[in-house]
């Protein structure tokens, strides 16, 4: 599909082929050498934006959009891999203060969904952190990364605290869930969720040393244009499946830093069940980063930093996510009063100007 023609003769098109990802080529002028190029439509859309050939583009993109066949048009593949779309930049709130950033991922289980993020970041006694909401950024147009808005959770009702936590044998367990109701969410809201099926099994093999990715937003960092997490690269650095000093928890060998607390630990799952590569989250969910860990007694003039990272094992989500009695009995009236109360402030955040790049 041609786009646009340049006074110089400069020519785009829109390029799709079945269910490979679109691009846009640029065919030069005879005297630049008529040499094509392409560019996938986002990196295209982030840097040709307000041009003549980028409005073309848009121009067609809602064309194509409100087409009367697109409903019988086979799904196309999402504009981005479904890893980055389940992890969740997580900022903190007491009443209209800022806290902090943190990280999170969405698990679904049961037509429910829930936000997953660390404890200490919900609350923290040690560092006197207690905030009172969380906000979560979501994407709301599968076409346009770079539309999204925050939407807010409370974190308590009538003075009980609305998410679920844990603790076992060897003390408290640093992974928080919180219930999103997902018919208060953005109806056009874009994600993708973990689920059961992405736990390990009892007899999977992670060997120490295997590759691990840990999803998040270290100080805040990620794509500020499309709304995209950033992607560490580690390995297991303990025996998977024991508890590491009696904890529940493995050790990781990542660089990592404030702000990805919350992140999802995951490995590639060659056994996934779509050899066409359609499967969402091809993906193994190992863990839910924790912290770094240190050496109290380490010489910081001598010693480097252990460059280690406590992440908790991520079955301990089935306990948390399980329906329970009282869970139906403590959240609905309680948990509905208050996101009621802040439908109004979300209401007021989809609306409210972006702040470009929000680097805290």
């Amino acid at each position: 599909m041609e786009l646009y023609v340049s006074p110089n003769g400069d020519r785009w098109y829109l390029h799709i082929d079945g269910d490979a990802p679109p691009v846009v080529r640029h065919v030069p002028n005879l005297a630049s050498g008529g040499r094509p190029s392409e560019q996938p439509v986002p990196d295209f859309l982030a840097a040709n934006r307000a041009t003549p050939q980028g409005e073309a583009l848009l121009r067609s993109i809602g064309t194509l959009a409100d087409s009367p066949d697109k409903q019988n048009a086979a799904p196309s593949r999402p504009i981005v891999e479904g890893l980055l779309l389940a992890a969740v930049r997580v900022r903190t709130f007491a009443d209209a203060r800022h806290l902090t950033n943190a990280s999170g991922f969405f698990f679904a289980r049961d037509d429910r969904l829930f936000l997953v993020t660390s404890r200490h970041v919900v609350y923290d006694t040690p560092s006197e952190h207690f905030p009172d909401r969380l906000e979560i950024e979501l994407h709301v147009d599968g076409a346009n990364l770079g539309a999204s808005t925050w939407f807010s959770l409370p974190l308590y009702a009538n003075g009980a605290s609305l998410w679920r936590e844990g603790a076992d044998g060897g003390g408290d367990i640093d992974v928080a869930v919180l219930e999103v109701f997902k018919e208060r969410l953005p109806p056009t809201a874009v994600f993708q969720a973990f689920g059961p099926a992405h736990l390990p099994d009892a007899d999977d093999v992670m060997p120490v040393g295997h590759s691990v990715l840990i999803v998040g937003f270290p100080l805040g960092f990620h794509d500020s244009l499309h709304h995209l997490p950033v992607v560490r690269q580690g390995v297991i650095a303990s025996a998977f499946g024991l508890r590491f000093q009696g904890k529940g928890c493995f050790i990781t060998d990542a660089r990592t830093h404030r702000g990805t607390s919350g992140a999802p630990v995951v490995m590639s799952d060659s056994t996934a069940d779509a050899p066409d590569g359609s499967r969402a989250l091809p993906w193994k969910l190992l863990g839910i980063h924790s912290s770094t860990i240190d050496m109290g007694g380490r010489d910081l003039q001598v010693d480097e930093s252990l460059g280690l990272n406590s992440a908790w094992y991520a079955d301990i989500l089935l306990a948390l996510t399980e329906p329970t009695e009282a869970a139906a009995t403590t959240q609905q009236p309680d948990g509905d009063n208050a996101h009621a109360a802040l439908d109004a402030d979300n209401e007021k955040l989809a609306r409210a100007p972006r702040d470009p790049g929000d680097m805290e």
